[in-house]
């Protein structure tokens, strides 16, 4: 099978989960990353970010679209079988 990738994401994606779609369906972030994202997202709402708080919400988001692709595709793959 060919694997069709539409962005970077959805290539890192498909990598991770085809590394142990298992895995992939049971990975959540820490307890200290998900309380920082809490944080982040409380400070916006009342002061704004920082253009450094900003950045790392952004790459927190990043992290967060792929994985959720990878679950996405490691549910697929596990369907398939």
């Amino acid at each position: 099978m060919v694997a069709k990738y539409n962005s970077v994401y959805d290539e890192l994606a498909f990598f991770l989960a085809s590394l142990s779609p298992r895995r992939v369906l049971s990975y959540k972030s820490s307890i200290k990353s998900q309380e920082r994202v809490n944080l982040l997202i409380e400070k916006n709402k009342a002061d704004g970010l920082t253009v450094e708080e900003n950045s790392e919400m952004e790459r927190f988001m990043t992290v967060e679209h792929i994985v959720r692709l990878a679950k996405a595709k490691a549910l697929q793959k596990l369907n398939a079988q």
